[in-house]
């Protein structure tokens, strides 16, 4: 059973949780024997993925400014989405040949991750086919994203990763089409259960399912 180090950053920048990827990263690359687990909260900040279109921000800089918010052009897979205070950000930085997965498995098992998360709060989400992420209702006209999973592999080592709405305030992914959707909705567990959800109880829950479903010990 391989290890994988846990990292609880609490709050932190994105461009600074960023710059810390990609030193794990390039520490797996160069040969380095442990795998991580980031997680955090960042302050409010859109980012594009590589492949994105920019038409998805429907605001411009200043008003990005005006409600606190930055932006940022990343090397990670998927399209425009929003992290803020109350969304749980995870960045697992795997060797996958560690855990004999290639890159679709390795997205599938994340996805599971989430479902299994949310399932302790009573929520059943599942995948939409064509789409990465974990959905409520997918094939319904109230489809709704709970969780935005973006990530980047090269040589088997993988950075990014997923954003689960936990006590998000939703009203920031109205300034945006979330991953380049216009015709879906978002939640979170709070909208769904009706209440606050503690965030040291889901970063604790997460760790757990994540060990299950990875097969590794979180030290």
């Amino acid at each position: 059973m391989r290890d994988v180090l846990l990292i609880d950053q609490g709050t932190v920048d994105y461009r600074e949780a960023w710059e810390g990827q990609k030193k794990l990263f390039a520490r797996i690359q160069d040969g380095g024997e442990f795998n991580y687990l980031m997680l955090c909260e960042h302050p409010h900040v859109y980012t594009l993925g590589k492949s994105g279109d920019m038409n998805n921000l429907l605001v411009n800089e200043d008003f990005l400014h005006s409600v606190g918010a930055t932006y940022f052009k990343t090397d990670r897979g998927g399209d425009i989405t929003y992290h803020g205070y109350g969304q749980l950000v995870g960045y697992p930085i795997l060797n996958l040949n560690n855990f004999g997965t290639g890159l679709k498995d390795y997205i599938n098992k994340l996805e599971e991750t989430v479902i299994r998360t949310v399932a302790d709060y009573g929520i059943t989400g599942r995948r939409l086919e064509g789409a990465t992420g974990v959905w409520i209702e997918p094939d319904t006209a109230n489809a709704r994203k709970i969780c935005a999973i973006g990530v980047k592999a090269s040589r088997f080592v993988t950075m990014h990763g997923f954003a689960l709405n936990v006590n998000t305030d939703l009203k920031y992914f109205s300034y945006i089409n979330p991953c380049g959707f216009v015709d879906k909705g978002v939640t979170s567990i709070r909208k769904e259960i009706g209440r606050e959800a503690d965030m040291a109880q889901v970063k604790k829950r997460y760790a757990g399912h994540f060990s299950d479903v990875f097969k590794c010990k979180i030290k």
